[in-house]
């Protein structure tokens, strides 16, 4: 692949890091954002301690993102400064006195689509991240038309990424298709899956 078409490829986030091996190896391939989700019903929930173990390994390239689900804001900010992250995802509908005062602590704001926009809106299924559910492609365009980036979530894999790219989306975001069993990922299935790319 040479560089003007990588530069044209949307970027790829992983969601669900917990392992830090495979983190490792996520961002050697290439990987853009890393997420580590803070939901206690997650398979792939991870501590502040473990996401800042995991953190302090990475070459400082990648960017990382904290997935908060019911969190009030301040113990959003203390995980993310804990752990060292980049990027805040509110997977919910946001208020704009969230995004603005997220903001305000000098983070990155992804928010779920449908709420106040943040500097990203993450389109994802209606049952939530990691279900392996396809989400609706055509607010990506919507997202735009705002003048928001969007980040395409939900049933991403191999097999339809070029089309989830075709979308326009700023940000394809792999969970569920990269793993063995729930909360367990494959450096096999990472690899494969840039080979596609």
């Amino acid at each position: 692949m040479d560089a003007d078409c990588y530069r044209m490829r949307p970027q790829i986030k992983v969601c669900g890091i917990n392992d830090a091996s495979f983190a490792v190896a996520a961002d050697a391939a290439g990987v853009d954002y890393l997420g580590f989700i803070f939901a206690a019903k997650s398979p792939r929930m991870v501590s502040v301690e473990q996401a800042a173990d995991i953190v302090r390994r990475l070459s400082g390239r990648v960017r990382t993102v904290g997935v908060f689900v019911e969190h009030p804001l301040a113990g959003v900010v203390r995980a993310m400064r804990a752990a060292g992250l980049d990027v805040v995802q509110l997977h919910r509908r946001a208020s704009m006195e969230d995004v603005s005062a997220l903001r305000g602590e000098g983070f990155e704001v992804w928010s779920l689509d449908g709420g106040a926009d943040g500097d990203a809106v993450v389109i994802d299924a209606p049952c939530g991240g990691g279900s392996g559910m396809r989400s609706d492609w055509s607010r990506v365009a919507a997202a735009h038309a705002r003048g928001v980036r969007a980040v395409l979530a939900g049933g991403l894999g191999g097999g339809n990424l070029s089309a989830a790219a075709a979308t326009g989306a700023d940000v394809l975001d792999v969970n569920s298709s990269l793993e063995t069993s729930p909360g367990v990922k494959s450096i096999l299935k990472l690899n494969e899956l840039f080979t596609r790319i």
